[in-house]
């Protein structure tokens, strides 16, 4: 799992514990280099992973060598540090004025003053995937590389066993035909489990990864006309028939109620499903090359849904008017699609971009392709999590519950506790003041 995908996130009132010693020359410090540049301070979470970093490497070379007005100065830092140097530097002033930010909480930090609109337009982004833009208040604060979407990896040889039809992104299974297909793999004693939800790993891959599910069957974590309230549309009739089949897929043996880390249940044969995000195809086809399938979420009833989105660009508050400029040329500059299949090459993931796409060399995408069927899966189903700054929290609390409703308690009570927790996160802060 590329833990660069997601992150923990804390709850994020501001606390600055931590000493600024990583902190770049914002905040009224250097701000020219000797030859009269403006410094553009970038902040990265990637340090550490060295096939992200060299993509990063050379757009900031890049761009450095081809103008005379602006010079990048990069910042590494470990993802477990990020969020936590952000708040701090935030508290202080301090912040770079190029920062990256994970892609559902954009809305948090920019609610929070921390970002600003970027300047970047529509006609800009007119070929990037809609997960890939990070949108709030009608405006464009971030744009991102690529997207990391969940999709469902199935065995064709348990499919075809059972005499099921194999779906496709314009005809998924139905509900039916899903339970109906899980109830003779079950049957046939040839697998532990049916599927592989990975329940053991933990922070924002819940909400990641379940919300979708929530999502097909009619629900949603939040009311997204006005982000206003939970209620209804998270504990309504939708919610709860999803919350009913989703415990039951627990409590009846379908799938394991934790598992392995490093989800070896599906690699080992013990599974005949495996509900992951696309990062999972290159083990899943080294291990199975004739006989895996990669197709979209059952439509549960209101359409099948993937969950879309991931890291991102921003500009924040420290910037000068001139440093908002050189931002906005960085971005822009950093946009171009032989970058974009850049960081598909080194991460496996979807290229922003279809042209892109076509433009990697690792074979994974493009027309014809072996993951076009994942471009077509974020372009038809995907659906962003809630564009709110209650997120971080509607995260946390949608996590905590639906664990416990995997192990158990009462789904109606459960989701009317959600509700309760997220509605008065949202009255107590205000987000909907103005």
């Amino acid at each position: 799992m590329p833990r660069s995908t997601f992150v923990k996130v804390a709850a994020l009132a501001v606390a600055v514990p931590l000493a600024l010693t990583a902190c770049s020359s914002q905040g009224g410090k250097k701000t020219q280099t000797e030859d009269g540049k403006t410094v553009l301070s970038l902040w990265t979470h990637s340090a550490g992973n060295e096939l992200e970093m060299n993509v990063i490497s050379q757009i900031v070379d890049d761009f450095n060598a081809s103008q005379s007005d602006y010079e990048v100065q990069r910042q590494d830092f470990p993802q477990d540090a990020y969020n936590d140097s952000v708040q701090g530097a935030a508290a202080a002033n301090q912040l770079p004025c190029i920062l990256d930010v994970d892609g559902p909480i954009m809305p948090n930090w920019a609610w929070n003053g921390w970002l600003v609109p970027s300047g970047l337009t529509d006609a800009d982004v007119a070929d990037f995937l809609p997960a890939t833009v990070g949108r709030y208040n009608d405006q464009i604060y971030s744009i991102g590389y690529w997207d990391v979407n969940t999709v469902l990896f199935v065995r064709k040889s348990a499919v075809e066993a059972a005499g099921a039809r194999i779906p496709t992104v314009d005809e998924p299974w139905t509900k039916a035909e899903f339970n109906e297909l899980q109830d003779k793999i079950k049957a046939s004693g040839e697998y532990d489990y049916v599927i592989d939800y990975g329940p053991s790993w933990t922070g924002e891959w819940w909400s990641y990864a379940y919300s979708p599910i929530l999502q097909s069957f009619g629900g949603d974590l939040i009311d997204r006309n006005g982000f206003a309230t939970s209620d209804g549309v998270l504990n309504g009739a939708e919610g709860l028939e999803f919350a009913t089949w989703f415990q039951r897929q627990f409590a009846e043996g379908y799938a394991p109620k934790s598992n392995a880390q490093d989800r070896t249940e599906f690699l080992d044969g013990k599974a005949a499903m495996q509900w992951n995000g696309i990062w999972g195809y290159s083990d899943n086809i080294a291990k199975y090359p004739d006989d895996l399938l990669v197709v979209p979420l059952p439509d549960f009833g209101a359409g099948s849904k993937s969950g879309v989105g991931s890291w991102q660009y921003g500009l924040s508050k420290t910037c000068s008017e001139e440093q908002l400029a050189g931002g906005l040329a960085y971005l822009k500059f950093s946009m171009d699609d032989k970058y974009i299949a850049q960081f598909s090459d080194a991460t496996s993931l979807i290229p922003a971009t279809a042209s892109a796409a076509e433009a990697t060399t690792k074979g994974f995408f493009g027309e014809g392709k072996p993951l076009e069927v994942a471009y077509q899966i974020s372009e038809k189903y995907g659906l962003a999590r809630p564009a709110t700054p209650a997120y971080p929290v509607i995260s946390q609390v949608f996590e905590k519950n639906i664990s416990d409703l995997v192990n158990g308690t009462e789904p109606q009570k459960t989701l009317d506790q959600m509700v309760s927790e997220i509605d008065a996160d949202i009255k107590s802060a205000g987000y909907n003041n103005g």
